[in-house]
């Protein structure tokens, strides 16, 4: 209950009597509970893990140290339970998540709890987020694992006939038989000239002889996501594509070699720079952020700065060169900040690969 302790603490701070959350990485976080439709409330008073029927037992069972309501028994909307918690605990400030809260939910909150007043706070959940504990440390790096493994596996199946569609499929079965709940997020698997696509989506484009074939994904593994991206291709290289590989690679080992404890968020883009100049067109300066419960979360890494890399911060590195009508390249590791460095979470050679 060690992170309950610390919001309570900014609560008195604060001066609230209790906190909504309604964003679900941040439920999860505080509750355990790795599902969805779901809800908490945070008060000195009590702690409340509101959710659904679906979710009822199984929240039961996962979420000691809350009392479990079940909305659908109180009234037709969620609103309701919160309105009756309020009511019993003499609630008379409650902090709500104002990035996240829809304006909708606010006007039937703001009208169902019409003695309580409502203020919006901001990252008091993620600031608690930023460093991760030991136990979160464990869950990513057996993520980053299986990300490996389906990795090594999926290089048997990557070949010219094969549709990207077809190849994404493969991936997605061989996480889950490695161990992971699911993907991390949306897989981006790209091949030939739309691998110059960052976030290029898969579809019926079929894998030719030559093609760069670029594979950025993720596993889900107990309700957080790892993250790499390797780049590899499909025959003989040319010697252009082996040229800006080569780029790519130094530009991340460069980055990588900046990351430590106490560091700016813009130093790693400011490596990377020194290496890309002579393509600096071609390369997108938002070059990693943290991944935890969600795939995107602080700190950033790039350009704009604004984040200090703090130790047991888990975060991406990867920098890409994205020519247009040629294709182009991305390497990307997840890896947990130390003191004085880091280790890498996903291990995966980063050595050009020629199928």
């Amino acid at each position: 209950m060690k992170k309950i302790e610390k919001v309570l603490k900014v609560l008195e701070e604060q001066k609230l009597d209790g906190i909504f959350l309604n964003k679900q990485a941040n439920v999860n976080y505080i509750s355990g509970f790795n599902d969805e439709a779901s809800f908490v409330l945070i008060s000195p008073k009590g702690y409340f893990f509101i959710t659904d029927g679906r979710f009822f037992e199984e929240a039961q069972n996962i979420c000691k140290g809350f009392e479990i309501v079940n909305w659908q028994k109180i009234g037709d909307n969620v609103i309701k339970a919160l309105e009756k918690i309020c009511k019993d605990l003499n609630i008379k400030r409650l902090g709500f998540e104002g990035k996240w809260i829809s304006y909708s939910m606010y006007e039937n909150m703001k009208e169902a709890l019409g003695n309580t007043e409502l203020v919006a706070t901001e990252n008091i959940i993620e600031d608690l987020r930023y460093i991760k504990d030991e136990e979160e440390i464990e869950i990513l790096r057996e993520a980053s694992r299986i990300t490996d493994k389906a990795f090594e596996e999926i290089l048997n199946h990557i070949k010219a006939g094969l549709t990207e569609r077809q190849v994404v499929a493969k991936l997605e079965y061989i996480i889950r038989m490695n161990g992971g709940d699911g993907v991390g997020f949306d897989t981006i698997l790209v091949s030939g000239k739309k691998t110059s696509l960052p976030h290029g989506k898969p579809d019926d484009k079929v894998i030719e002889e030559g093609d760069f074939v670029t594979l950025d994904f993720g596993v889900l593994y107990k309700g957080y996501t790892s993250d790499m991206t390797r780049t590899v291709v499909v025959g003989k290289p040319t010697d252009k594509q082996v040229e800006i590989y080569n780029i790519v690679k130094e530009a991340q080992q460069a980055a990588l070699d900046t990351v430590k404890d106490g560091i700016s968020s813009k130093v790693p883009d400011d490596a990377v720079r020194q290496i890309v100049k002579d393509y600096i067109e071609y390369y997108y300066p938002g070059i990693g952020h943290g991944i935890g419960r969600d795939l995107h979360e602080p700190p950033f890494i790039g350009k704009s700065g604004g984040y200090t890399i703090k130790k047991n911060c888990v975060i991406t590195i990867e920098p890409g060169l994205y020519i247009p009508d040629w294709g182009g390249v991305r390497i990307e590791d997840s890896i947990l900040v130390t003191e004085d460095g880091y280790e890498r979470l996903t291990k995966s050679t980063k050595d050009l690969i020629c199928l």
